[in-house]
């Protein structure tokens, strides 16, 4: 029987007929998908900013005082006050605030000024950069040396991989950079600069060398985490009941590790790259200020020693959004890596 017959009362559709309704039913639910998930992102970063604002209208200072001097009289005080909108109620200020930063408005520096917009804007360059090449490193690092450890399983190379990972992954971000500052930093060999000198508004690329102990830092403290979790998914890979066909097929060793585990072991692999940006996001404060990179995380660390409110709320809200937006692009990646998800409704 043709393709377009059917039977006698019925309506006869070909497959070709019915490839577009079910892309179309696919694309429709992968949209539905990412307007749900960009819609939660944004209803998450509401959430952040009330906390932020909440968090810096509580801490243990007048940022009045802090503006004009400790020494300032009660009537300067209010005045100053009044200028920055601090003698509103709380609600008040938090609703403007929030309608500003829409607008893009992150408000004035007390200390310097000017809006916070310029002033953040080569630093969060600078800050993604510096993540940017700590993926860059980490990622192929950990992926070959999660996969040499799986496929020599309980032997030797696989001891000595878990061992070390396991020993590294114990130490805080600042003791790993304080030991390469002494070993390759100027103290035993003196190979690179332990302090980064570039000046503001200048890339960081312009001194490579200033970026091998932060690089370098932040690289040892994700590579044993990213290593043990590559190991783990790729063991379980190989373990499962289609890569023993393949074999039973007698499919090459190479060509099953590569195809059928590696690609089946890259969902965990996707949600751990994505976790992994937000741990750096929350420890390149404290490599920025160890290695003075000119960052987020130094500049927030100045503004809090300084009490500049605007200063604090707008970096703490980047980077809060900066946690939503990495989160996203993981789902995103995680659900275009995996057909099961993808044709889920």
């Amino acid at each position: 029987m043709a393709a377009n017959e059917g039977l006698p009362g019925e309506l006869a559709v070909s497959p070709v007929e019915l490839q577009p309704v079910a892309v179309r039913a696919r694309g429709f639910s992968t949209w539905r998908f990412i307007a749900r998930r960009l819609a939660l992102g944004l209803l998450t970063l509401l959430c952040v900013s009330i906390l932020i604002f909440a968090l810096t209208h509580v801490l243990p200072s007048d940022p009045a005082r802090a503006v004009i001097g400790q020494f300032a009289e009660p009537a300067q005080i209010a005045a100053v006050r009044k200028e920055l909108g601090l003698d509103k109620s709380v609600p008040a200020q938090y609703v403007a605030w929030i309608g500003d930063a829409i607008r893009g408005d992150l408000g004035s520096s007390y200390q310097a000024k000017e809006p916070v917009t310029s002033l953040i804007g080569d630093r969060l360059l600078n800050s993604l950069t510096l993540l940017a090449l700590v993926a860059l490193f980490a990622l192929p690092i950990s992926i070959a040396l999660g996969i040499l450890a799986a496929k020599n399983r309980e032997k030797g190379f696989d001891h000595a991989i878990s061992m070390t990972t396991m020993w590294v992954s114990g130490l805080p971000e600042f003791v790993i950079g304080i030991a390469l500052t002494l070993l390759i930093g100027g103290t035993v060999l003196d190979l690179f600069p332990s302090v980064n000198v570039t000046a503001p508004g200048e890339s960081p690329l312009a001194h490579p060398d200033g970026l091998v102990l932060p690089v370098a830092t932040l690289v040892l403290a994700v590579v044993p985490y990213l290593t043990r979790l590559v190991r783990a998914s790729m063991i379980e890979a190989m373990d499962s009941s289609y890569v023993e066909m393949a074999h039973l097929k007698g499919v090459p060793g190479k060509y099953v590790l590569r195809r059928h585990a590696f690609r089946n072991a890259m969902v965990p692999m996707i949600q751990a790259t994505g976790h992994t940006l937000i741990y750096l996001l929350g420890n390149v404060v404290v490599v920025e200020f160890l290695f003075n990179y000119p960052g987020l995380g130094q500049a927030l660390a100045n503004a809090v020693s300084s009490r500049d409110l605007p200063m604090i709320q707008g970096i703490a809200l980047v980077f809060g959004a900066m946690f939503v937006l990495f989160n996203i692009i993981a789902d995103m990646l995680t659900v275009y890596a995996s057909p099961r998800l993808r044709t889920e409704g």
